[in-house]
């Protein structure tokens, strides 16, 4: 299987102008009141769009997964989905999120049908970042449900769509739940209740608790995919490129795609450790030179960084929701690199940490700022000497 790297290097090229989240602003009014048929005309509507997601996705993938078998793609097929199912998703993403996914996948998409790119390396770029797409439209639900709060019949709407488009990237999770014994489909399945349940009983502050708990271990599902020891990608390019190199770009492009879905989020909060970790992913870069370890520590230091400005950001506001909301944050994050952080603090300090990080959470809750401040100052030096372990 050769490699033409001429173009692969273009689109690595392209893969490194990534937007800081924005807000898109919403220009339809929507009316407060509804009759019943029109509401279910909607909602039927609704599902039959997020159908029209899933089965164009999955068709597409079944055709690009041709490449895996050594046989030909239609990539004319696969273009034709993709412009006439998915493409205006994807734009709407890119706008809303000041991203060029559009602008990747149809450059991937030609290199693979002019045979300038390997296709199993296409497949791999529009898998992911078409599951990215489905990801951000999941945090674009959950901003509607802010938006919306108070017009329950809307609110219900936004929470079934982004379980439409949760039930197209299930199989990542549990593919990584398989690979690291962990149980994060049960965790968003439980986000999703406190969510469901938060409505029912017209709380806010539950919703926005279940909405974090959802993203956050999608976020962690992304990370055990791309950085974690011992089955992430960096692990699997690094191995692989000591007896195939074009196997080990296949499983370097994988990692690539993955990792641009925390990307932006990363970048926000520690910077020098993302440019590293995007350079080792980067397809320009030769595998062989890609360490498993270090970017694990990257990653390490990157959402021990997340997890502080979280921390600080809930000491401003201990009183408000907000607090609370951040400083479950914090403790997600930590949970993101758990098992990284037994190995480096061991299974006692883990276990002191993520108690004190729960009762923070209950702290704020509370409205206790005096305590509140204590206790987040104590995470907080604890995440820096993680940090400083992790380097």
């Amino acid at each position: 299987m050769s490699l033409k790297l001429k173009l692969i290097t273009s689109l690595a090229a392209i893969s490194l102008i990534l937007g800081a989240c924005g807000k898109a602003e919403e220009t339809e009014n929507k009316p407060k009141v509804e009759n019943t048929e029109k509401q279910a005309e909607k909602k039927e509507a609704a599902e039959k769009e997020e159908a029209n997601y899933a089965d164009a996705y999955k068709e597409a993938i079944a055709e690009l997964d041709k490449a895996k078998e050594g046989k030909e793609v239609d990539f004319n097929k696969v273009t034709e989905l993709y412009k006439a199912n998915l493409q205006e998703l994807v734009k709407q993403r890119d706008a809303e999120f000041q991203d060029t996914l559009d602008e990747k996948i149809t450059a991937s998409l030609a290199a693979g049908k002019d045979g300038s790119m390997d296709k199993v390396v296409v497949r791999q770029i529009f898998d992911k970042l078409m599951q990215k797409v489905f990801y951000t439209t999941i945090k674009h639900e959950f901003t509607e449900i802010g938006e919306n709060w108070g017009k329950t019949e809307e609110v219900n709407k936004e929470v079934e769509e982004a379980k439409e488009f949760y039930a197209i990237i299930k199989s990542t999770v549990e593919k990584r739940d398989a690979a690291y014994g962990t149980n994060m489909v049960s965790a968003i399945e439980g986000g999703f209740n406190e969510v469901d349940n938060g409505i029912k009983n017209n709380d806010q502050l539950a919703v926005n608790l279940g909405k974090q708990v959802i993203d956050k271990t999608l976020m962690k599902t992304f990370y055990l995919a791309t950085g974690a020891l011992p089955n992430g990608y960096a692990t699997k390019a690094a191995a692989e490129a000591q007896k195939d190199a074009a196997l080990a770009k296949v499983e370097q492009a994988e990692g690539w795609a993955f990792f641009q879905s925390i990307y932006t989020y990363l970048n926000k909060h520690a910077a020098d450790e993302t440019a590293f970790i995007e350079k080792q992913f980067n397809l320009e870069t030769d595998a062989k030179i890609i360490d498993p370890a270090a970017v694990n520590k990257a990653f390490v230091r990157g959402f021990a960084k997340i997890a502080i400005d979280e921390y600080k950001e809930s000491k401003e506001a201990i009183g408000e929701d907000k607090g609370v909301i951040t400083g479950l944050e914090g403790a997600l994050f930590i949970d993101v690199i758990g098992d990284d952080i037994k190995g480096l603090i061991g299974e006692a300090e883990y276990k002191s940490l993520t108690e004190k990080a729960q009762k923070y959470v209950e702290t704020a809750k509370a409205k206790d700022k005096a305590a509140g401040e204590t206790q987040v100052d104590e995470l907080i030096a604890s995440l820096n000497s993680i940090i400083d372990k992790a380097k």
